[in-house]
């Protein structure tokens, strides 16, 4: 019997944990019976009573595990991390808010059995308006025009990847990896099943508009090198075209001492061109030394608190702290 994994990445997700594990057990239990399955709750250090919720899952179903990380390390790293602990044949990634159907998984299980070796949702539409939409919709363009691949539009990751690819993605070495590229990259057989969706059950979402900017830029810094090459080219043209325009204004002011002006308005616009080009792309040089920085960066990817009904390790009862002996490094 082929085993399932099911990845839930979490953070501030009370009002939907509970019933995202009921939706899913109601799956395996009525629909996919001929699979056996487990769910890890991959916690990114919730505030509110999410790990609590958590506990009281883990203690009645021994089916479910659970992660708790000591601290916020983001969106991708925490999904990066969570497939170290898949033991499946196959991992189900999906979002403890509810924006994303679990229910789709019988759809992505048809795929995989059918030899896809990644079968991720696509957003058909989304209950998302005003300037968001707009700029993921910018993002999107401009990878389209300077990623050497094209990246599936409207993915999250929520999908279904088999063992292969699991594997291949516990050999990166990189602390955050941008997921989409890592699909994009090593996915193999991909299929796109095309869905709604919902709002989010929390209400509003984890990621600010400067989350939103470091996401992208990531990504478009991870997927591309074309902007450094635009910087290139266009740093060498207007180099040259400054070096014919000196010579230009040299000669005609030798030709025409008294009647060639040389106003400090022109050069004022010229120095604040130049000025603005510069420092435009030291910004994108910036961006691309952050990402390398964080690229190759030795620090552990996250750092566990928690865990909960693994085999290798147990929970010793010591009042609110939940602490983990553990028989081995969980800073992985």
């Amino acid at each position: 019997m082929k085993k399932i994994t099911v990845l839930v990445t979490c953070y501030n997700e009370e009002k939907s944990i509970k019933n995202l594990y009921d939706r899913v057990s109601y799956i395996f239990n009525n629909v996919l019976i001929n699979y056996d399955y487990e769910v890890v709750f991959c916690d990114n250090d919730s505030k509110d009573n999410t790990q609590s919720i958590i506990r009281d899952i883990c203690a009645q179903d021994g089916k479910c595990k659970a992660v708790f990380n000591t601290s916020n390390f983001g969106f991708h790293r925490n999904i990066i991390q969570s497939f170290q602990y898949v033991e499946g044949d196959a991992a189900f990634l999906v979002f403890g808010d509810l924006q994303d159907p679990p229910e789709l998984l019988t759809d992505f299980v048809e795929e995989w059995e059918n030899g896809a070796q990644c079968v991720v949702g696509q957003r058909s539409k989304t209950d998302e308006r005003g300037p968001k939409r707009v700029l993921r919709s910018l993002f999107y363009s401009v990878t389209d025009i300077l990623a050497q691949r094209k990246l599936i539009h409207n993915m999250n990751g929520f999908g279904l990847y088999d063992r292969s690819f699991v594997d291949t993605v516990n050999e990166i070495e990189e602390v955050a990896p941008y997921f989409k590229s890592v699909i994009d990259e090593y996915g193999g057989d991909i299929r796109v099943i095309r869905y709604k969706q919902n709002s989010s059950a929390r209400g509003k979402s984890n990621f600010n508009f400067w989350s939103n900017y470091d996401f992208s830029m990531y990504g478009i810094t991870s997927s591309t090198k074309m902007l450094m090459r635009i910087a290139t080219f266009i740093g060498s043209f207007v180099a040259f075209a400054g070096f014919i325009l000196a010579i230009f204004v040299l000669i005609k002011k030798v030709l025409f001492w008294d009647s060639y002006p040389v106003g400090n308005a022109s050069t004022i616009i010229v120095v604040l061109a130049l000025g603005g080009i510069q420092l435009l792309f030291i910004g994108i040089l910036g961006e691309y030394i952050l990402t390398i920085n964080e690229r190759i960066s030795r620090k552990p990817r996250c750092s566990i608190k928690e865990k909960i009904n693994f085999d290798f390790g147990e929970r010793i009862n010591d009042g609110e702290k939940g602490i983990l002996e553990r028989k081995e490094v969980d800073t992985l």
